[in-house]
């Protein structure tokens, strides 16, 4: 596994490191050892899958609040998708700046995300699938968003928002006073 670090303290591009021969390849997309060694505790509680149908459809930005904050390590598994992060912890340098990445299935390039940062996507084409490693167990009371087109963050989504579901149409706008872990 090679480690990037992003903009935002705690979240890294994480590469998987393919060793190739004749029969394809063979990477490690988890190991608790590299991640303990850049201070990244994981401890796995859920796993999840999100596909969706149709490019352009928009998914956040959600999170959730202590003490069931979660942190996730993403991976795009078919497809291409848009990330956006937006750090909610107000002791960090990029707090309430968002942050954007492009992950691909085509690049085997995992996101971690720490706990205390938003997080949403688009997907740039049909039929695309992510895999997430969490932290914590979905909490209903615990799960938050923003909205994702508040002009006050100023996220330039690479599309126009073909799905979106009810839920984060309905998400409030940023507020530090509210959003801030």
């Amino acid at each position: 596994m090679i480690f990037r670090p992003t903009p935002v303290p705690g979240a890294w591009l994480v590469d998987l490191e393919a060793h190739h021969d004749q029969r394809g390849f063979f990477a490690r997309a988890f190991c608790r050892d590299e991640l303990l060694a850049r201070g990244i505790e994981l401890e796995v509680a859920q796993a999840n899958v999100a596909w969706n149908g149709a490019r352009g459809t928009l998914r956040g930005l959600h999170y959730q609040r202590p003490p069931h904050a979660e942190a996730k390590l993403v991976r795009c598994v078919r497809g291409a998708v848009f990330v956006v992060l937006v750090d909610l912890r107000r002791v960090s340098p990029a707090f309430a700046r968002p942050w954007s990445v492009t992950l691909a299935s085509s690049e085997s390039t995992q996101l971690f995300i720490p706990e205390g940062v938003a997080n949403g996507y688009q997907t740039l084409e049909d039929a695309t699938e992510l895999y997430y490693l969490m932290s914590s167990a979905y909490r209903a009371e615990a799960a938050a968003g923003i909205r994702y087109d508040d002009p006050s963050l100023g996220i330039e989504w690479p599309l126009a928002v073909s799905v979106v579901s009810q839920r984060d149409r309905e998400l409030a706008p940023f507020d530090p006073e509210r959003c801030a872990i």
